[in-house]
Formats: structure tokens, C-alpha cells, sequence
């Protein structure tokens, strides 16, 4: 996988202000700011880099007012590092190609991984597919 790098000023030219806060600064959208996302198939991908990161079909309600998956589309486009901010231990997940923030993973989801990938709606665009 190619990496994509690129300056503070590059990533500030391209992103929102949320989207930068969130996906270069570690921070964390409002719950609830996302409910708009398309019906169908389709893949959601970084929003930084455009590296595929969630299929549409492992997105599940959670009730916790952040996308929630219970799996990556592809394993290697997700990394995992544990984030001990906030006085809690919980893992975080970035994306690989570009090491954008994208949100943290618990062991709280549905089978058949139980495993809840709760991510920043901000992090994310929706590539539709044909069914």
C-alpha cells in the first residue's frame, strides 16, 4: 500500500475544520451529527486519502450517535494503537494509508465479530455501488 503524507497547511487546504480536527487532531465529532447517510450499497472511505475502509453491509445501529461497523472492509486499511487519553484505556483506529484519526473500536458490537468500530462521520465519504 502507497502511503500519503502531507504537510499541516496541505491537510488544513483540504479538509473541513471539523474534518481536520478530527482526522489530524484526534478529536471527536458531536453524537448525532451524522444521520444523513445514503441508503444502498456502497463503501465508506477516508476522507483524507479515499482508502476503502467500511462496507456499507457491516454497518450497524448502535444507539451511540457515531457510525458503527462491526468490521473493516479490509483488515490492513485499518490499524489499530491504544489511546490512554481521557483518563480510559480504549483502542483507536486510523487509517493505514494516510494515518488519519477515524475513531476507536470496542469489544461491545454484534456477531459474528462482536466487535463495534465507532467512527467520526466527518472521517468518512460514501462511494455508492450497484446492487
Amino acid at each position: 500500500m502507497e502511503k500519503v503524507t502531507k504537510t499541516d497547511d496541505e491537510w488544513r487546504d483540504q479538509l473541513s475544520a471539523l474534518a481536520y480536527k478530527v482526522t489530524r487532531k484526534h478529536g471527536t465529532e458531536r453524537a448525532f451529527s451524522h444521520e444523513d447517510f445514503p441508503e444502498g450499497p456502497g463503501m465508506f472511505t477516508c476522507v483524507c486519502c479515499g482508502a476503502p475502509l467500511f462496507d456499507k453491509a457491516h454497518k450497524f445501529d448502535s444507539g451511540t450517535g457515531w457510525p458503527s461497523f462491526y468490521k473493516p472492509a479490509n483488515s490492513e486499511m485499518v490499524g489499530e494503537k491504544q489511546d490512554n487519553s481521557w483518563f480510559m484505556r480504549r483502542t483507536e483506529v486510523h487509517c493505514n494509508r494516510c494515518e488519519a484519526h477515524l475513531g476507536h473500536v470496542f469489544p461491545d458490537g454484534p456477531q459474528p465479530t462482536g466487535l463495534r468500530y465507532c467512527i467520526n462521520g466527518v472521517a468518512l465519504e460514501f462511494e455508492p455501488r450497484e446492487e
